[in-house]
């Protein structure tokens, strides 16, 4: 209280409500890989700088646009006054963070980190940490644009989608160091591509993928199978010089077969533009599903699971998969380790059918809303209780801290998050002098808060139970 000295009337304000909690964001992802450019002011200015955008278009005035990967298309005469391609030469597709990108806004996603850690190469190389050489463009790998991302405070997912172009090893190296952040920083998930998306994954092949990701802090991240065929053409440059077309003797890009080209012909030019969009990328869904969660997110909460919801700009799944083939990747005896299966659905599309983490038979984490649920709810506790560090550890501390809390938690009870039917069903939290702490906590300038809640958890199963009844009239 201040003294006073002069007469006069003072106005004393007093404080009666607690602090409240600011909830923190939950679908932030940071996608890490390489990009075309990374240019805000000068040539790679951007390498290494994690940087939120809040569209494709702003990604594109920063890092450019997709790789324009060679195509060959061979063409003949079909014998009825028409075309035929004979060959169509499929590039591969190496860089894949602008295509990720991509889907991640069109199905639903907001703003985003970008971490570019180098720009395409006349020979594609994605590396775990560079080459070390004193070019910018070249001398970061995936695991230096991790540890990039560890030093910013807002992302809560990551993801990086060209780690299934990684050697087995590197692979294997990368998704466990992700897992390591996710556990460290404890405010992050991981969202996976399966190594092996296009393939058909038999026991063996289960084993193995499953034993890329370790045994360690596998709460922290979910895993998708398999890659999709999404509605996107394959990239051609501006020029068309990125696609040869070979018809007869002739042969050239594709833009001198154009009215004004050296090749003049353009009913080839017609019939090969038309075939160009017959042809589809795959990917691997990482990007897609990261759009999902923040959809989901936004329409309904965190505490919804991110799954039985329509991927967008996809066609189907390069591998369809029923119960009996999803069986085993969703539930596993052995490792324990969920895969999240993406199926096709007549009348529907393509689902996200799966909402486990990797940590699939753990009864507390078992489920991806759980565990992103925790993760908000603790980032956003411990950032509005800051206010409180040196206040005096008294019961006037308590009771604001546990009123602050306890007013948060009220409000996610309210809209669904925590199961019961009382707010004393659904939490508790606990503060004070012989309850949370003893005579030599305060000593030693310790406040312990205990806080516990019964977040709800999707119904994976339904089960609908029938059975004849007998005639009674």
């Amino acid at each position: 209280m201040p003294t006073y000295k002069t007469p006069d009337v003072y106005v004393e304000e007093i404080s009666v409500f607690p602090p409240s909690v600011a909830e923190v964001e939950t679908a932030v992802p940071a996608f890490i890989g390489y990009t075309e450019k990374a240019l805000k002011k000068s040539a790679n200015d951007l390498i290494q700088v994690p940087t939120k955008i809040y569209s494709l278009k702003e990604y594109e005035q920063y890092f450019g646009g997709p790789e324009d990967d060679a195509i060959a298309i061979i063409v003949a005469d079909d014998g009825a006054g028409g075309f035929t391609a004979s060959s169509f030469t499929e590039p591969s597709v190496k860089y894949l963070l602008y295509y990720s990108v991509k889907l991640f806004f069109d199905n639903g996603g907001g703003q985003c980190y970008i971490t570019s850690v180098g720009t395409y190469q006349a020979t594609p190389a994605i590396d775990l940490s560079g080459d070390s050489s004193s070019n910018l463009a070249t001398m970061y790998g995936l695991q230096d644009g991790l540890n990039a991302v560890a030093l910013e405070d807002e992302p809560t997912l990551i993801v990086i989608p060209e780690a299934v172009k990684l050697s087995t090893t590197d692979y294997q190296t990368l998704v466990q160091a992700v897992l390591a952040q996710c556990d460290k920083l404890r405010d992050r998930f991981a969202i996976f591509d399966i190594r092996d998306g296009t393939a058909v994954l038999d026991s063996t092949a289960q084993s193995t993928n499953r034993g890329y990701f370790g045994n360690n802090y596998l709460k922290y991240g979910a895993a998708y199978y398999p890659f999709i065929k999404t509605t996107m053409n394959f990239f051609v440059n501006s020029t068309e010089a990125n696609v040869t077309v070979t018809y007869g003797a002739t042969s050239g890009a594709l833009s001198t077969f154009s009215a004004t080209g050296a090749n003049s012909n353009t009913s080839v030019y017609n019939f090969v533009k038309n075939a160009l969009k017959e042809h589809f990328l795959v990917l691997p869904p990482s990007g897609a599903v990261a759009g999902v969660y923040a959809a989901t997110d936004t329409n309904r909460g965190v505490w919804k699971a991110p799954a039985n919801v329509s991927l967008a700009d996809v066609i189907e799944p390069v591998i369809k998969l029923d119960n009996a083939k999803q069986d085993s990747l969703n539930v596993d005896a052995t490792s324990g380790k969920s895969i999240n299966a993406l199926r096709a659905f007549a009348g529907k599309g393509t689902l996200v059918w799966g909402a486990r983490t990797l940590a699939g038979n753990d009864n507390e984490w078992r489920y991806v809303p759980v565990r992103r649920f925790f993760n908000m709810v603790e980032e956003s506790v411990k950032k509005s209780t800051y206010w409180a560090v040196f206040e005096p550890n008294d019961a006037n501390t308590w009771v604001k801290v546990r009123g602050m809390i306890e007013n948060y938690l009220m409000q996610k009870w309210r809209e669904g998050a925590l199961a019961g039917a009382t707010p004393k069903d659904a939490f508790f939290v606990k503060c004070g002098l012989g309850t949370t702490m003893n005579a030599q906590d305060i000593l030693e300038g310790r406040m312990n808060v205990e806080i516990g809640m019964a977040a709800v958890r999707p119904a994976e199963f339904i089960i609908l139970k029938f059975s004849h009844k007998l005639q009674t009239s």
